[in-house]
Formats: C-alpha cells, sequence, structure tokens
C-alpha cells in the first residue's frame, strides 16, 4: 500500500471514530445527592403552645365557653350545624370532603380547612378576608350557605333564651354590662381555637432529637428544602404566613380568582394563602377547591406549578413520607365535646 493511500485511509478511520463520538449521548453528570443536615431547620422555629392573643387575656372561663360555642348547633338556622360539623376537632379538623354541605345540603364555595394551628396564621380563609380567628368565627354562623343564621342580633337572642349561657358569658366577660353580645361570640370562640396547636414529630427534630425522623424522612425534608418548597412554606407552621398565587411558575387552570375578590387588586387574582403542612397528611383533599386527592399529585403539581421542577418518582415519595411526618398530635383532652347548657 503506498504510504498516502494508507494515510488517507487512517485519517479516514479516525474521522470516523471522531464523528461516532460527537454524535454519542454525553453521559450525563449525575446531580449530587441532596442530604440532610440540622442547619435547614432553622427556617422553620419553634411551635409555640398557644397563639396567644394581644387584645385580650385568654382565661380558662373565655376558654370553656368558647369550647361550648365551638360545639353549639343551635348557632344554626336549623339547630343542627355547629364549627365542629365541617371542622371536627377529632379527624384534624377537616370533614374530609372536597366541599362542606351547608345547613341546606349545598357544597360550600371553598374547601373547609383545618381548625388546628389556624390561629398562628397571617390571616383566616384562603383568601385572608378574616384578620384573625376571632373574625373568622363570626362568619360561617351568618353566611346564608353555611350556617344561616339571618344576622347577630338573631344569635344574641337564641343565645340569650338559653338560661344557662348567662353566668356563662358573665364570667368569660366580667366587664361587660351586657356580655352575650356578637363580638364576644367570636372572641370565645377564637380563644378556644387558640389553643388548638398540635406538637409532633418534626418539634422532636427541630429540638435536636435527629432520632425524630427515619433515613427516609429526612431525604424528603432536605429535598423539600433544596427544591424550594420552603420559600413559601416556612415558619413553624411550614406554611401559613404569606400569601402565593396558584400557578406561578406555570398557569394552572381555575376560575377561583382568590385574594382579588378581597381586594380588588389586579396582582391578587389567583392569590390564596399559603396553606400550612401541619397535618397534611391528614387533611386532604387539597387546594382551595379540593381539587386534588393525594399527597403525591398534590406535590408533583406544586412543584412543577409553583417551582418549574419535575421529581422522580422516588423523589416524590420521599417528600410525602416527610410531609406525613408532620402529623402532630390531637389534643383530646381538650377538644372533648362538653356539655351544653
Amino acid at each position: 500500500m503506498k504510504p498516502r493511500v494508507a494515510l488517507a485511509i487512517g485519517l479516514t478511520a479516525v474521522g470516523g471514530v471522531l464523528a461516532l463520538a460527537a454524535c454519542a449521548t454525553p453521559t450525563p453528570t449525575p446531580e449530587p445527592e441532596v442530604t440532610f443536615n440540622m442547619a435547614m431547620l432553622s427556617q422553620f422555629g419553634t411551635l409555640p403552645e398557644e397563639a396567644t392573643p394581644t387584645g385580650y387575656e385568654l382565661t380558662q372561663e373565655i376558654v370553656d365557653l368558647g369550647r361550648m360555642l365551638y360545639y353549639e348547633p343551635r348557632l344554626s338556622v336549623n339547630g343542627q350545624m355547629s364549627c365542629n360539623t365541617c371542622h371536627p376537632l377529632n379527624t384534624y379538623g377537616m370533614d374530609g370532603l372536597r366541599f362542606s354541605f351547608g345547613h341546606a345540603g349545598d357544597p360550600v364555595g371553598r374547601n373547609s380547612p383545618t381548625s388546628y394551628n389556624a390561629a398562628l396564621h397571617v390571616a383566616q380563609f384562603w383568601d385572608g378576608r378574616a384578620a384573625d380567628v376571632e373574625a373568622q368565627a363570626k362568619g360561617p354562623i351568618l353566611a346564608g350557605g353555611e350556617m344561616g343564621m339571618p344576622n347577630s342580633d338573631f344569635v344574641v337572642g337564641v343565645l340569650k333564651e338559653i338560661p344557662g349561657y348567662l353566668p356563662l358569658f358573665e364570667a368569660a366577660f366580667p366587664d361587660d354590662t351586657d356580655p352575650i353580645n356578637y363580638d364576644n361570640v367570636g372572641t370565645a370562640i377564637g380563644a378556644f381555637e387558640r389553643k388548638l396547636i398540635t406538637p409532633g414529630r418534626f418539634d422532636l427534630l427541630l429540638a435536636g432529637d435527629e432520632s425524630a425522623f427515619n433515613d427516609a424522612e429526612k431525604r424528603g425534608l432536605a429535598l423539600f428544602v433544596s427544591t424550594g418548597c420552603a420559600s413559601c412554606h416556612t415558619g413553624p407552621l411550614l406554611g401559613g404566613t404569606m400569601y402565593a398565587k396558584l400557578g406561578a411558575a406555570e398557569s394552572f387552570a381555575g376560575s377561583d380568582l382568590g385574594r382579588f375578590n378581597v381586594t380588588g387588586d389586579e396582582a391578587d387574582k389567583y392569590v390564596f394563602k399559603v396553606p400550612s403542612l401541619r397535618n397534611i397528611g391528614q387533611t386532604g383533599p387539597y387546594l382551595h377547591d379540593g381539587s386534588i386527592p393525594t399527597l403525591e399529585d398534590m406535590v408533583r403539581i406544586m412543584v412543577r406549578h409553583q417551582l418549574g421542577k419535575e421529581l422522580e418518582d422516588n423523589e416524590i415519595n420521599d417528600m410525602v413520607l416527610f410531609l406525613r411526618s408532620l402529623t402532630g398530635e390531637v389534643p383530646a383532652d381538650y377538644i372533648a365535646r362538653p356539655e351544653l347548657p
């Protein structure tokens, strides 16, 4: 073989190898594994024993009255509904329905959020239209599609006709000359709700006990932080402290305009209060419209539509294990159904 021919063949072979190399799919560089460390917990904080009010003292008398009123069906127009109907305390403050039903049997407009830990939220209702639990407690009683009482004077009249309530209101509001009034109804129910706090294993971890979580739960927590979920679901409640637009990264279909209905501000269209993730494994279905039945679906949807990311199935499984670890302890003695006057 002549030298030039051999050189040509050699160059052709080398070129072919280079061409094949150029066409080959490069081996992706694996993402570094996200590992748990205790420093990740600094953004959450300690769950308090109660949501202490600023405008009144949380006395035993006012809390006991509030507990009775929370369970009181005579605060509804048909005498059959109470706060506990849609927010049953023995099932984590949720009835498990996509939409609760009002006194006439019709579904309400949004999914009923849990009453546990709610007093620590920035505001109440999905759209934040009530500033605190005291204000929130007065809303459903008068809502036509919920408990259906015609007006606040009617509610006061009903309570005044029940003899046993007068001494209870007098003990709870000793400085009031006419203690049975509608504002005091809301205050008493709110006072009771301010102690509906559910600490759990997550709080043991926050206190330094690494054995409180297993390896999968720790992986899920690390992924929760590294993916960006904690940018909204932060603080002691892992949420409940801010508002966010649903579909921030990718549009999420829906007709509910959210907080826009309260403020009229265009920027508040499709904005809702970020829910707390405490007890999230017990409080489905999810979203303001209860349209998402499982935590697995909820994680996948939120990561995509809020953060613009995708997770593998095994990652979703780990994150769901972490979310389920946020289930706390229901205070059985505190929520025991009282004897009503």
